[in-house]
């Protein structure tokens, strides 16, 4: 009788077994979130966002699953769903955006939810200011279409480490990384993300929500300096508002 080695007998097990946790979180999927008005079958377009192909990473979906999404009909499914159904809708939302093996940790929870600190028990103003930071009445105008905290919003601006001491600081807060890019006869406030020989990649910012752009060297200049201000894209909001979400951010950033 043959003896397969050790590790190809280690990697088929694992295989079967993520095969079947996807099969599992399929399951779970089309029973709890692909509903028509909710997410479609598949991560497709629903009543809710498209999932599938978006480049999510796995860690932002267990989080996202795992709390939820205030102020939307996105609920936590933390404490709805057993931990190996957790587990299986997390790897099988993680396989739709391209993730071949996503990580799974038996009995544990998967990657994503295990690894997310315990929600910061908030109250008063930065309770309200948490609601308001991802507000999706806001539109694009909310926090949260160009700042990330705690597994929601979108890193568009580097992560928030020095929190403002009050609206009029947050108002005329200065944004010395955003610079003026040309293209052709377009002139727009751009944020730098990466410059390679080939290509330079950008956040144009002359509406929200942020445009990445991707120009070649040759065709976008760029200079310093910019008329664009913080101020103009938190008009959404009022100073008691910015006053609440001021007081969330100083519960939640760890200087």
């Amino acid at each position: 009788m043959k003896i397969l080695p050790l590790f190809l007998i280690c990697a088929f097990a694992n295989a079967q077994n993520l095969a079947d946790v996807l099969k599992q979180g399929e399951a779970v999927f089309n029973k709890s979130c692909a509903t028509g008005y909710c997410h479609g079958a598949r991560g497709t377009n629903g009543g809710a966002p498209r999932l599938a192909a978006r480049g999510f990473d796995q860690d932002f979906i267990g989080a996202t699953v795992a709390r939820g999404v205030p102020t939307t009909a996105m609920p936590a499914f933390a404490n709805t769903l057993s931990r190996p159904d957790l587990t299986a809708v997390v790897a099988y939302v993680a396989s739709l955006n391209g993730i071949a093996t996503p990580a799974i940790a038996g009995s544990g929870g998967p990657s994503g939810s295990n690894n997310v600190p315990p929600v910061t028990r908030l109250t008063g103003d930065a309770a309200r200011g948490r609601a308001l930071f991802s507000d999706a009445f806001r539109g694009f105008g909310r926090c949260s279409t160009c700042h990330e905290i705690g597994g929601f919003g979108i890193t568009v601006a580097t992560p928030i480490a020095k929190v403002p001491a009050d609206v009029a600081v947050l108002k005329a807060l200065a944004t010395p990384q955003i610079s003026t890019a040309a293209v052709g006869s377009e002139s727009m406030p751009a944020l730098i993300v990466g410059k390679k020989a080939n290509a330079v990649i950008f956040y144009d910012l002359t509406t929200p929500p942020p445009v990445l752009r991707t120009e070649s060297p040759a065709a976008v200049q760029i200079r310093e300096g910019t008329t664009w201000r913080h101020a103009s894209v938190i008009g959404a909001y009022n100073d008691a508002e910015l006053t609440a979400i001021l007081a969330y951010l100083r519960a939640v950033v760890k200087p």
